[in-house]
């Protein structure tokens, strides 16, 4: 299995996609990056770049999965939930074109999947994706980082090997 995560944004989108294979318990780190979105332009010129970059990565890495954080937005920051709604729906759309399985997941849960802690900080997350992946450093923006926890909880999740999830926890309850 083949996990495309994705940290939507309308400057920057995060993407990581990760590979599970059978039988295994830990996914492994296939490419992470960055899609950078001009500045300038309309909103529709800027989601049109972002389908266009996400069709070519999707034709790069083949994922048989898709997962996204779940839109979160506090009342004041209404008009940030708006537009990053926007770009959520390129994602969402790029999935259902490629009749991907799509997970959207809470940020909650993508924090306390990777860093045990759903209220775990920016640099939390960072770090534990570095030591989970094997990797000495990690540069670039959070959107990355982000990305790669999206995809790694989604993968375990669907692997049933993500112990925060409810169908984790109802077969380890059957097994009492």
């Amino acid at each position: 299995m083949r996990v495309l995560g994705i940290d939507p944004g309308l400057r920057r989108t995060g993407y990581a996609c990760v590979h599970l294979p059978p039988r295994r318990l830990d996914p492994s780190l296939v490419e992470a990056g960055v899609i950078r979105l001009p500045v300038r332009g309309s909103l529709a010129s800027r989601l049109g770049h972002l389908h266009r970059e996400l069709q070519e990565l999707m034709g790069e890495v083949r994922p048989t999965h898709m997962a996204v954080e779940s839109l979160f937005s506090q009342a004041r920051f209404a008009r940030t939930a708006i537009i990053m709604g926007h770009a959520r729906g390129v994602v969402l759309l790029a999935a259902a074109l490629h009749e991907l399985p799509l997970d959207e997941l809470a940020p909650a849960e993508v924090k306390r999947a990777v860093a045990g802690r759903g209220a775990a900080t920016k640099d939390q997350v960072r770090r534990a994706v570095m030591a989970q992946c094997g990797l000495r450093s990690m540069r670039g923006p959070s959107d990355v980082s982000d990305a790669i926890a999206i995809a790694l909880c989604a993968a375990r999740r669907a692997g049933g090997r993500d112990p925060t999830s409810a169908s984790a926890r109802r077969k380890e309850g059957s097994r009492s």
